[in-house]
């Protein structure tokens, strides 16, 4: 069900200190992680060989993680290292898992070891590129992972269930595009000569532009395997290019969703925006952060509800319709790289 051989973000870099390991869920398989005295993480199964502990209950000491039950002291390779007055060197190691921390979070591999590869880590535009300002958050969300994608992929949802804030009848009245290209999805829409919503009024008042001016409006959500999703999202003043329009009378931004399976039915969803606009100012992005943690709220109740009816009647059919297009294709990605993972 899960794409395995291949990165997801398990936490933000400031999740993992230096005293306390970290426990997260990951396509099924329970972690701990933890940073060594140099700083680097790592990440073992979350279970003691001894008497089957979370390994996350525990301590960091030096380079070791010590078991909170007996004081076992396992290595980031999986590992032991000693225990107070045993013999544990013979111990088989437990399964470790390839990480890699950049541009401040922490990805793993929960597939094959042997094939991790630091170079398909995602690229994307915004990350660790100076010229945008960066803010996020986490929500534990109970649903299946393919739910949050169909969700990002059609944004029609938003007249609905952000009616007050990004929301806009001409989401509705205007039809989405989508096209392919080989495993990148591309849902798009253009509204033009429209009132900007409430979150977009604020985000034209913080660049310095007019509130009360037509403006133009653009979504392009882009799908990539295995589960994250890039929506880049922004208003103009009307008649001055649209998406094309030159930065000084725009606000753009990318919305950023990292969706990490943590079970079959329950996620880790990293949310965040990449503004470039002001991206030197803090103040800015608590704002925005604050503003969009409270709209990705909103998803949360419909998407567990779903999830609980679909449950519920497992027999039953679902309608596709047209907006549904970016979410169907998503999902045959999915099914071609899973089709293709030993």
């Amino acid at each position: 069900m899960f794409i395995t051989n291949t990165w997801y973000v398990a936490a933000r870099s400031d999740e993992i200190g230096s005293d306390k390991p970290l426990g997260r869920k990951v396509c099924n398989h329970a972690m701990a992680f933890f940073r060594n005295s140099a700083g680097n993480v790592s990440a073992v199964e979350d279970f003691c060989p001894h008497r089957g502990a979370p390994l996350s209950l525990g301590s960091v000491q030096g380079d070791t993680l010590v078991c909170g039950y007996h004081g076992l002291a396992m290595g980031g390779d999986g590992k032991t290292v000693s225990m107070p007055c045993q013999r544990v060197r013979g111990f088989p190691a437990i399964r470790s898992f390839p990480v890699h921390e950049a541009h401040g979070f922490i990805w793993v591999w929960p597939g094959d070891a042997a094939k991790a590869d630091v170079a398909k880590l995602p690229a994307f535009e915004w990350l660790g590129n100076q010229a945008f300002g960066y803010g996020g958050g986490l929500y534990q969300i109970a649903c299946d992972y393919r739910l949050m994608i169909d969700n990002l992929m059609d944004l029609t949802h938003e007249t609905y269930v952000h009616a007050t804030s990004i929301g806009q009848k001409e989401i509705d009245e205007i039809p989405c595009t989508t096209r392919v290209d080989g495993d990148h999805v591309i849902t798009e829409r253009h509204m033009q000569g429209i009132e900007a919503p409430p979150f977009w009024k604020m985000a034209l008042r913080m660049n310095g532009l007019p509130d009360d001016q037509p403006v133009d409006r653009w979504q392009i959500c882009h799908f990539t395997p295995p589960s994250h999703i890039m929506i880049e999202v922004g208003v103009a003043l009307a008649g001055q290019g649209g998406y094309e329009a030159p930065d000084a009378v725009k606000a753009a931004s990318w919305v950023v969703d990292f969706i990490t399976p943590e079970t079959d039915t329950s996620i880790h969803y990293f949310w965040g925006m990449a503004r470039k606009f002001k991206p030197q100012d803090e103040a800015l992005t608590a704002q925005i952060r604050e503003g969009q943690g409270k709209i990705f709220a909103e998803d949360q109740e419909m998407l567990e509800r779903q999830q609980q009816n679909l449950l519920a009647w497992p027999q039953r059919q679902l309608l596709m319709l047209n907006i549904d297009s970016g979410g169907v294709q998503s999902r045959k990605v999915i099914e071609r790289v899973l089709a293709a993972q030993p």
